[in-house]
């Protein structure tokens, strides 16, 4: 399975934790797209900074533009007003990173 790897911004007054963080993306995906859209995301939260509200998440490439629409379809997470905004995706968790630590490059 070939996998695409998504930067997002979380934007929030509150630290939020892992588990609700990944909990507000699946249910935005089942909400929008049924347990079958679900299934084919192959979704997976590699990384997560509470403290910077960075996160990096892993899907398959053919379900990139729907958790890309999920994610960004976020309004709150556990009761709590906050955005998802997409930073970044690359193919590889490596140029990935690199991207988001040089935002001016231009790829």
């Amino acid at each position: 399975m070939r996998r695409r790897y998504i930067a997002v911004k979380i934007v929030g007054d509150h630290e939020f934790e892992e588990g609700d963080f990944y909990d507000a993306v699946w249910a935005s995906i089942l909400r929008l797209f049924g347990e079958y859209g679900a299934s084919q995301a192959g979704l997976l939260l590699v990384d997560y900074d509470r403290v910077a509200k960075q996160a990096i998440l892993r899907c398959s490439r053919e379900a990139l533009d729907l958790v890309k629409a999920s994610t960004v379809a976020i309004t709150a997470i556990r009761n709590a007003k906050a955005t998802v905004h997409i930073v970044s995706v690359s193919g590889t968790l490596r140029a990935l990173r690199k991207k988001v630590r040089n935002p001016k490059s231009t790829c």
